[in-house]
């Protein structure tokens, strides 16, 4: 599949139409296992046969009037459930609203497909999910493999070219880590830069949204659109462009990809210094040793969850992992909390005004079946995956993932391009330049 700005390519030419790319979607989909949780079929077809007809007329609503998108099942879709992936949410009350950033998109003539899966409450790395399957990932020919999560569904409908876009959230890694794992573009925004409004939470400080999409082209224009902008982006010499590479124990495949795009960059005339960067580094160390801040906030928005008969069902690994969290004590998240502050802070000195390029993960997809049978490597296991995404959303670092390569067996690793908060724009805006010297 090509991404979304070809598509609408195609729907302006009259080489396709709106209706056309949703049947192929919805077919894709229903043949795609535990990649979704939920359709919406009906009010999909009345959004595109409308977006057909003004293409015909035309008069779209935006550059993107008539794609398909996919909603990771935090987001507020009226009339579906909100299940967040859990057993306990099956019967919910339907939502009676879109989220605003739904809303912001459907105004924007895009339709919505439906509700891709997710790790349980978005709380786990993986995107095991126990009650409504785990989407295997397409590039596991092997054998089958993880899709990373949490938002696992998102990426794998992406990847398994069922629909261009899917939206995610991402609170330790769980747009930029799916992302790497399946060779897609993931953007990590800033944590205040959407409304979160009508997505369900996991972590007040540390929850963001953000798309993950075939090229940075996409994501450009989905945060074009979710700011009421409609511009042209063209990638730009990367000639004394600044960057910081932050090397970490990776596997070979993940550095030697890594490596590679870094001396492509280097070719067209980017700076590269190769150091380490202390305030990531710091980072990395107040989380081995002080814990996860989002594991506080987590506890205690699923504390009357977890003391309510609902408790017994969810994924026991999910409740082993927020219970945890009851017992630690305020002194640590305060001490945290300052900590936090103060990085991010350093982060601005430190990086001094160069982008940040690290491996976003350091290993490719690992099997499924061992990690579905074997608890102790499960944690190992999402422990690794997480631990270089952690610091980003710590600091609340946008981050745009970039396919950096594949592996022997075909698996995609993922590098990660990432700057202090706030810098959404000029982050996204070298993400395109970068992309399109390693797609040379």
């Amino acid at each position: 599949m090509s991404d979304a700005t070809s598509m609408a390519e195609d729907f302006a030419s009259g080489r396709s139409d709106p209706v056309q790319a949703l049947e192929q979607a919805l077919e894709k989909a229903s043949q795609a296992p535990a990649v979704f949780i939920s359709l919406t079929a009906e009010r999909a077809r009345r959004e595109a046969e409308a977006s057909a007809a003004r293409w015909r007329a035309g008069q779209p609503l935006s550059m993107f009037d008539g794609v398909p998108l996919a909603w990771k099942d935090l987001f507020d879709v009226a009339g579906s459930i909100t299940t967040a992936g859990a057993a306990y949410r099956r019967n919910a009350s339907a939502a009676l609203l879109d989220a605003p950033i739904v809303g912001l998109l459907c105004r924007a003539g895009m339709v919505s497909v439906g509700k891709t899966n997710l790790s349980e409450l978005a709380y786990s790395g993986l995107g095991l999910n126990p009650h409504f399957g785990t989407p295997h990932n397409p590039h596991g020919t092997d054998q089958p493999r993880i899709p990373g999560g949490s938002s696992s569904g998102s990426a794998v409908a992406v990847a398994a070219a069922i629909v261009p876009i899917a939206m995610g959230t991402d609170t330790a890694g769980s747009i930029r880590i799916p992302s790497a794992f399946n060779g897609l573009v993931g953007y990590r925004s800033s944590s205040r830069r959407y409304s979160r409004d009508g997505v369900f939470p996991l972590a007040h400080t540390l929850d963001s949204l953000g798309p993950l999409t075939r090229s940075v082209r996409d994501a450009l224009a989905i945060d074009d659109l979710l700011h009421g902008r409609s511009q042209t982006h063209s990638a730009r010499s990367l000639k004394g462009q600044r960057f910081v590479l932050a090397q970490q124990d990776v596997e070979p495949a993940v550095r030697n990809n890594l490596l590679r795009a870094v001396e492509q960059l280097k070719a067209q005339g980017a700076l590269i210094e190769e150091r380490e960067c202390p305030t990531f580094q710091a980072t990395l160390d107040l989380i081995k040793h002080h814990g996860w801040l989002g594991a506080f906030e987590a506890f205690a928005l699923h504390e009357a969850l977890l003391d309510s008969p609902d408790a017994e069902q969810l994924d026991p690994r999910v409740r082993r992992r927020l219970e945890a969290a009851r017992s630690l004590p305020a002194s640590q998240l305060i001490h945290l909390t300052e900590a936090r502050r103060r990085l991010q802070h350093h982060l601005v000195e430190d990086l001094d005004g160069a982008i940040l390029i690290t491996p976003t993960v350091a290993h490719v997809a690992p099997a499924l079946a061992p990690l579905e049978a074997d608890d102790d490597l499960f944690v190992s296991t999402n422990l690794a995956t997480l631990r270089l995404t952690m610091p980003g959303s710590l600091l609340d670092m946008p981050g745009v993932n970039l396919p950096s390569g594949r592996d022997a067996q075909g698996l995609p690793t993922g590098l990660l391009l990432s700057a202090p908060t706030g810098e959404d724009a000029r982050l996204l805006r070298a993400a395109l330049s970068v992309e399109t010297v390693l797609n040379v």
